[in-house]
């Protein structure tokens, strides 16, 4: 934004002009502190076993705990993370005020074929020493994975960048069902889908049930990838989720399919684009299998 090399605006014209103060062209950005990191990654684990509370029981929580934390601190850093409490009560999901929210369109309808529905949602992904956002594009009816992006940031582009990979390698749903998120809410969005001549459908305010089977994937995705192991940075985060994405889709049997695997129910069985170059397993792989590779711009774009 600021081009400190301009041949006729000074720095601090340029700064002027953007409302900016000089200083702030050489402040160091810094990190949440270790004793934030450590509260975050405790949020996340309440959060994941219990997504209706809000900030004011997860302090609760941790004052049983014996941890001394105020209501503001752990709101802020909810906020950070991207995690909204699912329960019915006015706010509880943070659309933006200028974006439309779409009706939730599958109250009463029967969805029983692949590419009947998708729907999308965004989790919080803890590291050693930060954190990252998934996306994940899924098929309603099957459970598959259609398409993942990690992210440093909650801009909507690793979410349309998620959106354009699901299309290209599936075609499109007839109905999309997200949350409010202002991700989802955005024009960017919304307009890749009306282009495409898919209906939009949004979650009711504080309506888990309304994307239930998203959100029950995340709860397995942690508790059985992402707390087993020490998330060292991105390039090991992309290797232990697109396993476990692999692992969902093409190997672990489904009880609400009668034992088959998400890839057989879709009948397409086409690896999610973040486990391109995988090797198939047999079981889902422990948490000493795993080690750090180089990245790989094809097997996921962060």
């Amino acid at each position: 934004m600021v081009d400190k090399s301009h041949r006729t605006l000074s720095l601090s014209a340029q700064c002027r002009l953007l409302s900016l103060s000089r200083s702030s062209l050489y402040a160091e950005r810094k990190g949440e502190s270790e004793e934030s990191l450590a509260l975050m990654r405790r949020i996340d684990e309440i959060y994941t076993q219990y997504p209706f509370y809000g900030s004011r029981q997860i302090v609760r929580h941790f004052r049983r705990e014996g941890v001394c934390v105020g209501r503001h601190r752990v709101r802020r850093l909810m906020q950070l993370m991207g995690l909204r409490t699912i329960y019915c009560a006015p706010k509880t999901s943070q659309p933006h005020p200028d974006h439309k929210v779409y009706p939730y369109l599958l109250r009463n309808v029967v969805v029983e074929r692949p590419n009947h529905v998708w729907c999308a949602d965004i989790t919080y992904i803890r590291l050693h020493k930060g954190f990252l956002y998934l996306v994940v594009i899924m098929d309603w009816a099957t459970r598959k994975v259609l398409s993942a992006r990690l992210s440093n940031t909650l801009d909507v582009d690793f979410c349309l960048e998620a959106l354009d990979t699901a299309m290209a390698r599936y075609g499109t749903p007839e109905i999309f069902n997200t949350d409010q998120g202002s991700q989802f809410t955005s024009t960017d969005f919304t307009n890749r889908l009306k282009t495409a001549g898919v209906r939009i459908s949004m979650d009711g305010r504080g309506r888990c049930l309304d994307n239930v089977f998203i959100e029950r994937l995340w709860r397995s995705l942690k508790y059985e990838a992402v707390y087993l192991v020490e998330l060292t940075d991105g390039f090991h985060a992309e290797r232990v989720i697109g396993d476990w994405l692999r692992f969902h889709n093409s190997v672990r049997p489904h009880s609400a399919h009668d034992g088959w695997t998400p890839d057989e129910v879709y009948g397409a069985p086409t690896p999610v684009d973040m486990m391109d170059k995988a090797v198939a397993l047999p079981t889902y792989p422990q948490a000493q299998q795993h080690q750090v590779s180089g990245f790989d711009d094809s097997v996921l774009a962060a």
